[in-house]
Parts: C-alpha cells; structure tokens; sequence
C-alpha cells in the first residue's frame, strides 16, 4: 500500500467514526459551538486544532506499541490500575453511543418522513442488530461509503448558506441563546466536544495507528483525519449560525438547513445522515459486545441481541436530552485521557528537542 493510501485510509476511519458519533445530525455541533454565537464559531477552531493535536499523538502511540486494542495505549497512558477503569468506562461509553445514535435514527426518520420516533428507533436497532449478528462486510461497506456523501452534502449546504443573506447578527445571537447547550462557557464547550468525540474515537484510531507500516504514515494519517474535522465542524457551525433563527428546536438542524435549500437535497441528506449513524451504531455494538464476549458464535450473537433491546430502551429518553447529558459526562472524564496525552507527548517530544 502507498503511503498516500494508508495515510487517507488511517484519516478517512478516524473522520467516519467521528462524524457519525459528533457531526451527522448537527444537534451536537449545536449545542456544543453555534448556541454560543460567534465565540462557538472560534471554539469551532480550537476544537479543530485540538483535534489535529490528540489524532496526531493517538495514531503515533498506536504505531509505536503497534497496538491491537484501545487496553494497550490506555494504560500506556494511565498506568494499570487506573488504565484498567478508564478501559471500563470506554466500553460503557460504547454502549452509550449506540442508545444516543438509536434515538438519533428516531428522530431522523420522524422528521424526514413524519414516522413516530420509536418506529425509527426500532428499525435502527433491528438493523444494526442484523449486521453485526451476520457479520455482512458489504452492507457495512456500503453504509461506510456514505462518508464522503454526507462531506460533499455538508460543503453544499455550507456554501449555499454562507452565500445568500441571513438575519442580522443581533437576531441571530438572540436565536442561538435560545438553544440548548452542551456546557455554560464556549471554550469549555469546545474541549468537552473534542473529549468525548476522541473517548469515541481513540479506539479505533490506535488500531489504525498500530496498523501503520511506518511513524510517519501515522503521523500525517492522524493530522489530516483531524484537518478535516476541524474543516467540517467549521462549516457547519458557520452554516448553522447564519440560519439559527429558523431552525427552531428541530433534532436533525442539518436537515432541516438541507431541506431548506431543496426538498430533493433534504432526501439526499437524510440518507447520508442514516447511513453515518447506522454505521457509528454498528462499529459501536459490535466493540461494546466484543469487548465483553468472544466475537463469533452463539453467545456474541445473543450478547448483541440483549444489548441491542437495552440499548433501544435507553434511546426512549430522547436524542437532543441524550445529547446534552451523555456527551458532556463523558467530556468530563475524557480531560483525564487528554490531559494524560499532552504529557506523554510532552516527556516523549524533550530529548528529540535537545538532540
């Protein structure tokens, strides 16, 4: 594999969990950076830097321990004893992610299609259930694909918003107050998102990492992933904020902004917004109960099966409340984790600089 290749291939499955986990809906770009105006829009930067920062050490640390499990880096990190808790609450926040992108599905499809939200909740969880049962590697490739869809729709909308007129900035400020938020102060908003998207993200990152061929494949692998990500969350929030005064309480905002321009791009975007959250919902089960039980075989299935039904009951509670309590308890604990990088990076970084 060229180095190009396994760099956009590292970038590219770091940018995909991530986008259906934080970016696919535009709820959490909401409540974490637009419902503070244009300071959300500034933490949108510091998010993207941070980003490019923690992906970078990530991918590296993964490739130096060529890294199997997201066990390994973590109590590189943190030590053993207090690894092995941190391994705990990541295999829980698995869970938590697929209840969070079975509610998400819920209100997708009632406000794509007006169904009731438990049916879309429902059919989201069968689904899910199905693929990782199965193990179907096409239909999981297939959802994947819509990565670069849901990109290019994103940059559409974005454009189009940014180029045609928008409320006043006093109006638009007063709208983006009334929104819920993922925390009381922007700047810790902007860190609580990078930490619970990287707690969801790290895993797979230090595998891909691990996967290398080389330091340096890792490196630029984890600084594009993050590059694109700071892009994406830039567009978004920019392009949200602009139309903040008609999106209302609205679950999926990024729809609704789609829908807005064109009732055929709204279709189109609904479907990449599905396919990212299946695709998150999948990848997410299926390492929770992997974590737990041996892949394969009866008992994983029925292991899925169990965590699937759990999982829809706790979708009941609601996507935008699931939003803004999950994401931020786990943002929470996540500082430990970025905390513990940013001095490793730091002891690892000291002799090269004075060589």
């Amino acid at each position: 594999m060229s180095a190009f290749k396994e760099i956009s291939k590292i970038a590219g499955a770091f940018v995909g969990v991530i986008v259906g986990a934080g970016f696919a809906s535009g709820q959490e770009i909401l409540q974490f950076f637009t419902s503070f105006g244009v300071y959300g829009l500034i933490g949108c930067v510091v998010a993207g830097l941070t980003f490019v920062f923690l992906s970078m050490v990530f991918s590296t640390l993964g490739q130096r321990l060529r890294a199997q499990s997201h066990k390994e880096v973590v109590q590189a990190l943190l030590g053993r004893h207090l690894g092995m808790v941190f391994d705990l609450l990541i295999t829980f926040f698995l869970f938590a992610i697929t209840v969070v992108m079975l509610a998400g599905a819920g209100s997708l499809l009632q406000q794509w299609l007006d169904l009731p939200e438990v049916w879309g909740s429902v059919l989201a969880t069968i689904a899910t259930v199905l693929i990782v049962c199965l193990d179907v590697r096409q239909v999981i490739a297939f959802i994947g694909a819509v990565t670069p869809l849901l990109v290019f729709l994103t940059v559409v909308v974005a454009a189009y918003v940014v180029s045609t007129p928008h409320a006043s900035h006093d109006v638009l400020l007063a709208a983006a107050q009334q929104q819920p938020r993922g925390a009381s102060q922007w700047l810790v908003a902007a860190f609580l998102y990078v930490s619970y998207n990287i707690v969801a993200g790290m895993p797979f990152l230090v595998i891909m990492g691990g996967q290398a061929s080389s330091r340096r494949n890792a490196l630029w692998g984890g600084v594009l992933g993050g590059v694109l990500l700071g892009i994406l969350m830039l567009l978004i929030g920019a392009a949200m904020y602009l139309r903040i005064d008609t999106l209302g309480d609205v679950s999926m905002p990024m729809l609704a902004l789609a829908t807005q321009i064109s009732p055929g791009l709204g279709h189109l975007m609904s479907l990449a917004i599905f396919g990212m959250i299946l695709n998150t919902a999948v990848g997410m089960l299926y390492a929770f109960v992997a974590r737990i039980l041996p892949a394969g075989g009866t008992p994983f299935r029925l292991g899925t099966s169990v965590a699937g039904i759990a999982a829809l009951a706790g979708s009941f509670v609601g996507f935008i409340k699931l939003v803004g309590v999950v994401y931020p308890i786990y943002g929470y604990i996540g500082f430990l984790l970025m905390g513990c990088t940013l001095v490793c990076w730091l002891r690892s970084a000291r002799p090269r600089a004075i060589a």
